[in-house]
């Protein structure tokens, strides 16, 4: 595993923010981790990194602990906060260099590196204005470029598409989908589209807890074990022929009884019956679809 955590906490004062969580991530994946504002999400962030002592509980990273191999981990680990801090008189490939003596000891091939992260991320073009002229998505690309500079094998990304236009959420969910086919990604995100887009794995945190841990499709068909079934026949078809079909629990008609939405305990079993309706009645489907409980309605119920 690339991450490992064990019961971990973390206790403000009297604020529990991060209570008795464990979870693993596997080398290569990217897990999405989720939260409402104050779950506990950055501050989980912040001690996979180090920069934040847990109160309890145990942190591994590629077999070291966080705790007491801080160092080794973090050599090990881009990190990019929330806040983004940048520097923003620098220019951007200045700033880059810069990030380079922080991270890494030897100069040599320095120049090489640097020129590598800024064509994997896109800065191309930029690089030689100061970071303070550049647009948000391309501050974000930067903040990126230093978490990669050092080229460590887990980056832990909080809220990197925060405040982006459409355009520049593309680029940037397709730069963490390229960088996640060699490096274990952690990101945080209010976004659901981007988890079911990019992320293998998802985590959603509850007021320091956390309420789901699987993949987007095994998510959906916990929370909710009923998929929705529309489906369109040319010609007319009597409401109870279709209530007879294989592990029905509802049903709906429309469009003079062509149009069903069907509530199925069995989606596979039920399309069966539907095509067997059509075959015996000499009839043709139109359309045919599967409607699942949506990631966005998921972490409301979870959340909420």
């Amino acid at each position: 595993m690339a991450i490992h955590v064990q019961h971990l906490t973390k206790i403000f004062d009297t604020q529990k923010a991060v209570d008795d969580i464990s979870f693993s991530v596997g080398r290569g994946e990217i897990l999405g981790f989720l939260g409402p504002n104050g779950a506990g999400k950055s501050t989980t962030m912040k001690m996979l990194t180090g920069f934040l002592p847990p109160s309890s509980g145990k942190i591994e990273v590629c077999g070291l602990d966080v705790t007491t191999q801080t160092k080794e981990v973090q050599s090990k680990i881009g990190y990019l906060p929330e806040s983004n801090p940048l520097y923003f008189d620098m220019y951007v490939i200045e700033f880059l260099d810069f990030a380079h003596q922080l991270q890494v000891k030897s100069s040599q091939n320095k120049t090489q590196r640097i020129e590598q992260v800024i064509e994997m991320v896109g800065l191309g073009k930029e690089q030689h204005k100061k970071i303070g002229q550049l647009s948000k998505g391309y501050k974000q690309r930067v903040g990126i470029a230093q978490a990669l500079i050092h080229n460590p094998e887990i980056l832990i990304l909080d809220e990197p598409t925060s405040g982006l236009d459409p355009n520049q959420l593309a680029d940037i969910r397709q730069l963490i989908r390229d960088l996640g086919k060699e490096k274990t990604i952690i990101f945080s995100t209010h976004i659901m589209q981007e988890v079911t887009s990019v992320c293998n794995q998802v985590i959603i945190i509850n007021q320091g807890k956390i309420v789901a841990n699987n993949s987007v499709e095994e998510l959906q068909s916990q929370v909710n074990p009923i998929t929705k079934i529309i489906v369109k026949f040319e010609q007319a078809v009597e409401i109870d022929i279709v209530r007879k079909c294989n592990a029905v629990v509802a049903i709906e008609s429309a469009e003079n009884n062509t149009l069903f939405k069907i509530d199925s305990e069995n989606p596979l079993l039920t399309k069966k019956s539907i095509f067997d309706i059509a075959v015996g009645g000499n009839n043709s489907i139109l359309t045919l679809q599967e409607e699942s409980l949506s990631l966005e309605n998921i972490f409301r119920q979870l959340t909420q």
